[in-house]
């Protein structure tokens, strides 16, 4: 008898998109290349039982295709959750450009990509991520409707950067009021990661009511700025995840609580923007829980963003916009109640809910 031993490599070769661990019966994969613009892209539609897949368009130089595959997975995956807990009549989706949005990003590429989103006739609905600005949705509205997050002279609902912001200081205040007995955030140690858009919106909150605040970021031009602007702190240390805090704010790219930092881990609550921020959805939630950690589930609190723009398809204003935002502080308090009641995680009592609803509606069509 034979053992033969196959490689990983050649496993994602034989079964390069049903066989990611990130694919979880996604509807549509669509990989775009356009040769004159340069454009590598890949939309992931993941679920479109509530409505049409609508998610951000992200432009990163990743490592590799792999990764970029596998991000988008993961985030068109996340969007379907989060417009499902956030009541909206939305499916899940998400697009990657692989490429440096500072270097090869040009209008050209933008528009061959807005062609795409196109030629899925409403199946996906494009908006701002990460590397994208409101000018380029402006730029892709030129060439499909089927773009939100257009800025506010254009029609639109303008930056979602700071709603996204607001919903994540409320699902913030509702954690601390779980873990510490109050939902004052003054004096609090909070630690910011990543201090994009949105997580300057974040520190800015955060340092109105008076909180202790530490940033950091991969730029530290920009870090000077914020800090000046703000009057927080810049983190200086080599390993923030041993600091001692009250909140630990991920506000960038996804997985930074993992196999590796989760031991290291010193805060009591866990509150930030970035998506997908468990690795292992379930190890890693149970071990946070285990530890006595309050991790508010990132597809609830960072749906401030979304809200923002399904303005743009039901026409409702600025006013429902933040009725709706503030509204995450009193659904994170009952997600958080509901996981110390049942006995199981935050993440999975999140899930929970907006998978139910995702069913009563298949069910009723």
């Amino acid at each position: 008898m034979v053992t033969e031993v196959v490689n990983l490599n050649d496993l994602k070769k034989l079964a390069p998109v049903f066989g990611q661990s990130s694919f979880d019966n996604h509807e549509q994969i669509v990989f775009c290349n356009d040769k004159d613009t340069g454009l590598k892209a890949i939309i992931g539609i993941h679920n479109t039982v509530l409505g049409p897949a609508l998610g951000g368009t992200r432009m990163w130089n990743y490592s590799s295709e792999w990764e970029a595959l596998n991000d988008v997975l993961r985030l068109s995956r996340g969007m379907t959750f989060k417009s499902a807990i956030t009541g909206l009549n939305l499916g899940g989706g998400k697009a990657v450009i692989i490429g440096d949005s500072k270097t090869q990003k040009t209008p050209e590429l933008m528009l061959r990509f807005g062609e795409f989103v196109h030629s899925l006739n409403g199946r996906y609905i494009t908006a701002e991520d990460v590397g994208m600005t409101t000018e380029d949705m402006d730029l892709v509205r030129t060439v499909t409707p089927y773009v939100t997050g257009i800025s506010e002279e254009n029609g639109g609902a303008g930056n979602p950067s700071p709603i996204t912001a607001y919903g994540v200081f409320m699902g913030m205040k509702a954690a601390a009021k779980i873990k510490f007995g109050s939902e004052i955030l003054e004096d609090r140690v909070v630690y910011v990661e990543g201090i994009g858009h949105v997580g300057e919106a974040l520190v800015e909150h955060l340092s109105n009511e008076g909180a202790n605040v530490f940033i950091s970021d991969i730029n530290h031009e920009r870090m000077e700025q914020v800090r000046d602007k703000y009057g927080v702190q810049i983190y200086n240390g080599d390993n923030l995840y041993a600091e001692q805090m009250d909140i630990y704010a991920p506000c960038a790219l996804g997985a930074t609580i993992n196999d590796e930092t989760i031991d290291l881990l010193q805060a009591k609550v866990i509150a930030g923007a970035a998506n997908n921020q468990l690795a292992d959805e379930q190890k890693h939630g149970m071990k946070l829980r285990e530890r006595g950690i309050v991790y508010a589930p990132d597809f609830l609190i960072n749906a401030g963003g979304i809200i923002n723009v399904y303005a743009e398809l039901e026409n409702y204003g600025k006013q429902e916009i933040m009725r709706k935002t503030e509204n995450i502080f009193n659904t994170t308090l009952e997600i958080l109640n509901k996981a110390e009641a049942s006995d199981v995680t935050t993440h999975q009592a999140a899930f929970e809910i907006a998978q139910t609803r995702i069913d009563s509606r298949k069910k009723e069509s």
